[in-house]
């Protein structure tokens, strides 16, 4: 099911943008000009990662410095042990970002 997240002015190439996204916590992040959806909690102690700094396509989790790969939400440092979930992004022409949820 594709679902509209939020407008693309909204993103930041620089800090995790969280939204809510048909009732699920989403992290919306820039990597190099492309849009990528993750899960919005952190694996480590399910806090939200809204807010969290992103720099060279790693997003660190601003409670406790957990760090994830953007553009695959594969876990790159502790204390997270496990990835985040990701989602298809799609942008239209008028600047909305459409997200795909599996259910």
């Amino acid at each position: 099911m594709e679902v509209r997240a939020a407008r693309r002015s909204a993103v930041s190439s620089t800090e995790a943008r969280g939204f809510k996204v048909a009732g699920r916590e989403i992290v919306l992040c820039e990597v190099d000009g492309e849009i990528y959806a993750l899960d919005g909690i952190c694996t480590h102690e399910d806090l939200p990662l809204d807010g969290g700094e992103i720099d060279d396509g790693i997003l660190e989790c601003p409670w406790h410095g957990a760090q994830y790969e953007v553009c695959s939400g594969t876990v790159c440092a502790l204390p997270a042990t496990r990835s985040l979930a990701t989602y298809p992004v799609r942008v239209d022409a008028e600047g909305q970002i459409f997200i795909e949820l599996l259910d």
